[in-house]
């Protein structure tokens, strides 16, 4: 059944932990349903629904990859089956395979683009379609201070970071009087496994607050700009990263 038009309904791709599943929460608690998309890991998934859930709101599971274009089509079009719209897209979903660049694999580089860059085309076109038929939604997705600042053996990450700005602000540009809006917020050094294994002291020394940032520092920044107290912002991307640039 098809559930009332006024429900806010939000997609947040690799919300199984992290910053996804942050992002997930803080959506939660400003009233949206939200479903929580994975690849690999369905026992964090079902953890953030649970989490979800006791916040008193509604929650699903999408299970794809965004790799997968096909699969990424047919996630978005039962979730607006089963929920009449999609308000928000968050697209988190991320990887790293770190190496210099002069030895750094083929198939390094593919993996992390294909997740990166290929999978929010894969998931925001068929996100966008709908939103501008119903002449509203915003997009955030999350990218890094790494498309920013160089940063030694991730030019793939990099790399696909930095087109998702480039690509938002386009997007951003295209849609805007259609009642759209697209941002992106970037992170610098959070505290998710993607650094569990960096050395504190070193990377410390290199935030101005001298402190590495938490995950719901993130996901305040994308409530915000998912809001209608951000209704007059697309096209930007929001550094929350400690004054590292």
């Amino acid at each position: 059944m098809v559930k009332q038009k006024n429900e806010r309904v939000a997609l947040v791709t690799g919300g199984s932990r992290g910053i996804g599943r942050a992002v997930c929460l803080e959506l939660a608690r400003a009233g949206y349903t939200v479903a929580v998309n994975y690849r690999k890991d369905r026992e964090g998934a079902e953890q953030t629904l649970q989490e979800i859930r006791s916040l008193g709101a509604g929650g699903s599971i999408a299970g794809f990859d965004v790799r997968d274009e096909s699969a990424a089509r047919q996630a978005v079009e039962s979730l607006v089956s089963e929920q009449g719209r999609i308000d928000v897209l968050v697209n988190n979903a991320g990887v790293t395979a770190d190496e210099l660049f002069v030895m750094m694999s083929r198939e390094k580089w593919d993996a992390v683009i294909d997740t990166g860059l290929n999978g929010f085309y894969n998931v925001t076109r068929p996100v966008l379609e709908r939103m501008v038929v119903q002449k509203s939604g915003s997009v955030v997705s999350i990218a890094s201070v790494s498309a920013l600042l160089p940063n030694r053996g991730q030019a793939n990450y990099a790399g696909a970071k930095a087109g998702l700005i480039a690509a938002s602000r386009v997007a951003a540009a295209e849609v805007a009087r259609l009642g759209v809006r697209v941002n992106v917020v970037a992170p610098g050094l959070i505290e998710t496994d993607m650094i569990r294994d960096f050395p504190r002291k070193e990377i410390k020394a290199l935030i101005p607050m001298a402190r590495i940032g938490r995950p719901e520092e993130v996901a305040h920044v994308v409530r915000f700009l998912c809001s209608q107290e951000a209704s007059y912002i697309t096209g930007q991307t929001i550094g929350v990263n400690g004054g590292m640039i």
